[in-house]
């Protein structure tokens, strides 16, 4: 079994100051780096995933605005694959699944962002391809969305669907459960 973490859209638009901040950026952020140092440590692969907008009426993640990098936290180092994406599926258009085949992968840690768009997609998707996928969730996070007259908290969005990926399409665990490799 080869496992490796893919990071997915950790950039500096869903930070505060940025063009779409979310629920609990920071904490999912600093969560996501301790997953990262557990994979680095053990030397593990490690794929960085970031989004470009090519839709003409987008508002964030804009070709060449700062808000498309990503968060220091987390930034790739060399080596470390990276991959840009313009879908929330971050196997469309990136050359991901062959990457991780030729790699000889398994099993695959998400973390990044958002909650209910991106990492949902990417990782039904891997589900869908075959992989073995574990979701850590405290190393995610999604914006406060509205449907009709209701508002739905950033939080309240994120455990939706956190509890819709477990079992299902993937394990959902805390950064504190996630063994070294």
């Amino acid at each position: 079994m080869t496992r490796a973490l893919i990071l997915v859209d950790i950039q500096l638009d869903y930070f505060p100051g940025g063009a779409y901040p979310l629920a609990g950026p920071n904490e999912a952020a600093t969560a996501a780096r301790t997953v990262l140092d557990t994979f680095r440590a053990a030397g593990e692969l490690v794929v960085h995933i970031f989004h470009v907008a090519t839709d003409p009426g987008a508002t964030f993640f804009l070709p060449n605005t700062p808000g498309i990098g990503f968060h220091p936290l987390v930034a790739p180092i060399a080596g470390e694959p990276v991959l840009e994406k313009h879908e929330p599926n971050s196997f469309i258009g990136t050359g991901l699944h062959n990457l991780l085949t030729d790699a000889g992968v398994s099993d695959l840690v998400i973390v990044g962002m958002m909650s209910s768009m991106c990492i949902d997609s990417t990782t039904r998707a891997a589900h869908e391809l075959g992989f073995v996928v574990t979701v850590v969730a405290d190393a995610c996070a999604a914006p406060d969305l509205t449907f009709g007259d209701t508002v739905v908290p950033g939080a309240t969005v994120h455990a939706s669907f956190m509890a819709a990926l477990d079992g299902s399409f993937a394990t959902v665990i805390p950064s504190t459960g996630l063994l070294p490799g």
